[in-house]
């Protein structure tokens, strides 16, 4: 019986230390609102190649990685 209630002592010590851990670092990034430095990731059709939406090249159908895939895509 002694060793249960210095089990629970130790594990309500560990649950206070973890919520004051957390609440100096902040939110989680999985909870985090996006900011201006995400963008959304998109894939080539050609490569599979995963880039930011910002460095994408457009084309008729979709997004490429460069202008060479588009080309080859769409031509």
């Amino acid at each position: 019986m002694k060793y249960l209630l210095v089990f629970a002592l130790a594990f309500v010590v560990y649950l206070l230390w973890r919520k004051a851990k957390g609440a100096k670092t902040g939110p989680t990034k999985s909870g985090a609102p996006p900011t201006a430095a995400q963008q959304d990731m998109v894939r080539c059709p050609v490569c599979s190649v995963h880039l930011p939406a910002g460095d994408a090249v457009q084309g008729r159908l979709a997004l490429y990685c460069s202008a060479e895939h588009r080309d080859q895509q769409e031509s």
